[in-house]
């Protein structure tokens, strides 16, 4: 999703693009086995998906950037090696334009890959609702022009407390859902804040909520 984001700077285009190649999955890897690299398969397939949606629109210019864009994604070899790009998709995410809660919901829905029912379920909202909130949130990306890009220096401190804010959300809601959710948000956040470390190392901040979590993660089973 992050891969696809960054070629398309369009969070709608990138989430259709993506369950289309999860649909051409179920019929390709059922008669032919799942393929050595899944995960490069799917934004190869996704990619051409989001090609052909392109090609059928009217002219733009932001159509003609993401044309350009994916045609290098069609030709050149697909890695899938992609955490800066999940670190600019979370920045981008957590934009201090859009409001706490919708910063969460986003990244929970993109980032961890949440559907909007289970996002709905932590927030106690409905479907429907949380639904609005997430396109409004979109939108708001786009129209702001937001970049999807890791912010320079002179921006980190502001987005930095609501980053670790949000990553650190993603933790306690794995940690209170329990074991029988599917997947260990708990894990997730453990892992984006190594990818900020890495990315600011030496940061008392960052420091200290990823040793927060590890703590506090180790003594879960108990």
């Amino acid at each position: 999703m992050a891969a696809l984001v960054a070629r398309l700077g369009d969070f709608q285009r990138a989430e259709d693009a993506l369950q289309e190649a999860g649909i051409s999955a179920l019929l390709h890897w059922g008669r032919s086995g799942v393929p050595e690299s899944p995960r490069a398969w799917l934004l190869k397939v996704a990619g051409r998906k989001a090609l052909d949606r392109l090609r059928a629109e009217g002219r733009g210019a932001k159509r003609e950037a993401a044309l350009a864009q994916l045609t290098i994604l069609d030709t050149d070899e697909v890695t899938e090696d992609i955490p800066d790009e999940r670190l600019r998709l979370i920045f981008n995410c957590c934009h201090p334009a859009l409001e706490e809660k919708t910063r969460v919901a986003l990244t929970l829905r993109t980032v961890c890959g949440l559907t909007t029912e289970e996002i709905a379920r932590v927030f106690l909202d409905t479907a429907p609702t949380m639904g609005q909130r997430l396109s409004r949130a979109r939108s708001k990306i786009a129209m702001a022009g937001i970049p999807f890009a890791v912010p320079g220096p002179e921006d980190w401190d502001d987005r930095l407390q609501t980053v670790l804010t949000t990553i650190y959300l993603i933790f306690t809601i794995g940690y209170t859902t329990g074991p029988d959710e599917p997947r260990n948000l708990c894990a997730e956040a453990i892992f984006l804040c190594r990818l900020l470390l890495i990315l600011r190392p030496d940061q008392a901040e960052i420091e200290g909520a990823l040793a927060l979590m590890l703590l506090t993660d180790a003594r879960r089973a108990a």
